[in-house]
């Protein structure tokens, strides 16, 4: 007898405030705790210790905010009715964790990991003026070369990030600037603190803002939200 494949529900939530400071691996008990208080059907694995199978998307740095992030669900469930229960579950979340969309996803599409090729940021740079954050920003981007020590498996490497720059711009914010930046996720992820270090410029609170996943000269995103939070809740990530 043949066994039907799980329906795969996407999610895409918010990780706002002081909840940022949570690790991936405690997002994740998050989740598995809503799902389980809201009795909603999630498969599970096989074994001795079946877990809910249920794959997140790039991990987000701890101390980061975001509103672009991912959470595959796979269920036995009818697909439309699952993915409206998924958005309705907020309530069960911790206070910045928010459901933001919930959709089926099609057969055959690749998994959150793999797919996503960049990561946009918006990041506080308090302190520093446009121009000076300008000044950085051009220096980096007319480098053939932009060196950085990183530490792997024990030892410290030195890695080329430029192909890692994709776009950065500067505006005013405030008292200072803000940075939007564009980074690669390949061949391996630079995260803001890194980003930080590469371009010499002290960098505040990060924000990711969307994933997009680019393939044959189109690029999406995971999962489009109408929800997300504009520059106004900014003061609730920081």
């Amino acid at each position: 007898m043949s066994v039907l494949p799980p329906v795969r529900i996407r999610v895409r939530f918010s990780k706002l405030g002081r909840v940022r400071f949570t690790s991936h691996r405690d997002v994740a008990r998050m989740w598995e705790r809503a799902l389980r208080r809201a009795r909603f059907p999630v498969r599970y694995t096989e074994g001795f210790t079946p877990r809910p199978q249920l794959s997140f998307g790039l991990a987000l740095p701890t101390g980061c905010a975001s509103v672009a992030e991912y959470l595959d669900v796979a269920t036995d469930a009818d697909g439309v009715d699952a993915a409206a229960e998924l958005s309705r579950l907020s309530p069960l979340l911790p206070d910045g964790v928010d459901v933001l969309a919930a959709a089926v996803v099609p057969t055959g599409t690749g998994s959150l990991q793999e797919d996503v090729t960049s990561c946009e940021w918006e990041i506080e740079v308090p302190g520093t003026s446009p121009g000076r954050l300008e000044a950085a920003i051009r220096q980096a981007l007319d480098a053939s070369v932009l060196p950085l020590e990183r530490e792997r498996k024990g030892h410290v490497v030195t890695d080329d990030v430029r192909p890692s720059l994709l776009a950065l711009t500067a505006r005013r914010a405030g008292q200072g600037a803000r940075l939007h930046a564009e980074l690669a996720t390949r061949p391996r992820g630079l995260p803001p603190s890194e980003l930080a270090r590469a371009i010499g410029v002290e960098l505040g609170p990060a924000r990711r803002t969307c994933q997009w996943i680019e393939r044959d000269g189109s690029r999406w995103e995971p999962l489009v939200s109408t929800g997300i939070p504009d520059d106004t809740t900014w003061e609730r990530a920081s």
